[in-house]
């Protein structure tokens, strides 16, 4: 009986296991505006101060997406003296990685640069399957 137990105990049984995530019944489109003004870019040339902004106002709007998907870290304080209020100050941060998000439309206006940028979770989905393929996971039962 001892050698029976000893010799069941020395085989093994090889499973894999793989994993898969479902993907959600529907995937929202989120939109986001930015702006930067044309006359305050720091050149004196018209058509530099005009890419200064077209690239300002890109970088305004995945700002605003990053918050719309990550939303945004504040930090505040505030300063009492003489029970007056003497300082009162708030920062704003935000931090993510957007992909996947697509300008839809780049124009002056006005005084202002303008662009808007639509990220579709279709496509967020898309580029993370294709990064985070199912792996096969290799599980080792001794008995």
């Amino acid at each position: 009986m001892l050698i029976a137990v000893l010799i069941a105990g020395c085989s093994s049984k090889d499973r894999y296991i793989e994993w898969e995530t479902q993907a959600p019944e529907s995937f929202p489109k989120l939109t986001a505006i930015g702006y930067a003004p044309l006359d305050t870019q720091p050149s004196e040339v018209k058509s530099q101060q005009v890419l200064m902004a077209m690239q300002a106002s890109k970088v305004a709007a995945y700002r605003e997406l990053a918050e719309q998907v990550y939303g945004q870290q504040l930090s505040a304080s505030s300063r009492v003296d003489d029970w007056m209020l003497t300082d009162d100050s708030i920062q704003a941060s935000v931090t993510g990685l957007i992909r996947g998000a697509k300008v839809v439309k780049s124009y002056p206006a006005g005084d202002h640069y303008v662009t808007e940028l639509e990220l579709d979770f279709a496509q967020v989905w898309a580029l993370y399957q294709q990064q985070n393929r199912p792996q096969k996971i290799k599980e080792i039962t001794y008995f």
